[in-house]
């Protein structure tokens, strides 16, 4: 099998490597994150990584931690490569010299609901105001905004259809009155510049048959953190994690919200809990429990 170098047309090991994962049903994104990791394997071994040995293997994720490479990257990589190994070369001795680097999560950032209007608020213009209104109206992930189509919006049952979203998984996500209200604004605007087909993205791109990139919508919220004067790490994804952490704090079951995020593992969506003020504020103490018993066994005077 041939190497999966970055300036190289696509070769015998990544075109079986790709068939493999689409057999797999992995997401598009995960595709392109996969053959990227590979392709670093490969310019860091400067030979086809179906050559590669165990002793390879340790010498790259030493490089990495070496050079400052996260653990989340890294962590990709090894998921990466362990597709490649056990499932394309089928080589588990090679698989098994993967290490996974244990860390603990970051919490989140997380606006507050003043910060969240601030930001909508200067959006640059109605177009990227509807699309950041859907992140934090509707949690989605910055993919699945992109890629909307006007009709996954589901104003009879006030519901958004997002489809193949993480993991190739459809799932209904909430249509509230505000956020359809803000959609129809953008999608009048759209229609009135022409660029909002029948049954097309809700979100286009440069190109009305493209839908909007990650990028302009990462820059889109960038510039409106500035513009609002929000000195906070914001991406879109801190919407999406807003928007699950203020659900949290108006008491919606964890269960619920799970479902409302796609998340597989309920253990993800626990993690807003770390960060909802509101859930802290609202623990009993033990201590404070004990003074209270205590109290009401004193016998008054």
């Amino acid at each position: 099998m041939d190497t999966l170098l970055t300036n190289a047309p696509t070769t015998p090991l990544r075109q079986r490597m790709q068939q493999d994962m689409l057999m797999r049903g992995l997401g598009s994104h995960t595709q392109q994150d996969y053959v990227r990791h590979v392709r670093r394997f490969a310019v860091f071994l400067r030979r086809s990584p179906d050559s590669a040995t165990s002793e390879d293997i340790r010498r790259f994720q030493l490089h990495q931690h070496e050079n400052g490479v996260g653990p989340a990257t890294i962590n990709g990589g090894v998921s990466a490569l362990r597709f490649l190994f056990l499932v394309t070369l089928k080589r588990r001795d090679l698989a098994r010299a993967l290490v996974i680097t244990r860390y603990q999560r970051k919490l989140p950032d997380v606006l507050s609901v003043e910060e969240a209007a601030r930001l909508l608020e200067a959006a640059p213009g109605i177009k990227y105001k509807a699309a950041l209104g859907a992140a934090y109206g509707a949690g989605l992930r910055v993919s699945e905004v992109a890629h909307l189509k006007v009709d996954d919006i589901d104003s009879t049952r006030m519901l958004i259809r997002v489809e193949q979203g993480k993991g190739r998984k459809d799932r209904n996500a909430m249509l509230s009155p505000q956020l359809l209200e803000l959609l129809r604004l953008w999608w009048r605007e759209g229609k009135r510049r022409g660029v909002m087909l029948p049954h097309a993205w809700l979100f286009p791109g440069r190109s009305c048959t493209d839908p909007i990139s990650s990028r302009q919508l990462h820059r889109a919220v960038q510039e409106a953190a500035e513009v609002a004067g929000i000195r906070k790490h914001v991406s879109p994804h801190t919407l999406r994690h807003s928007f699950a952490t203020h659900l949290l704090e108006q008491d919606v079951d964890i269960r619920v919200i799970q479902v409302l995020l796609g998340h597989s593992m309920l253990d993800t969506t626990a993690l807003y809990t770390k960060v909802s003020t509101r859930t802290i504020h609202a623990v009993a103490g033990p201590l404070d429990r004990l003074m209270a018993l205590m109290e009401s066994r004193t016998p008054p005077g």
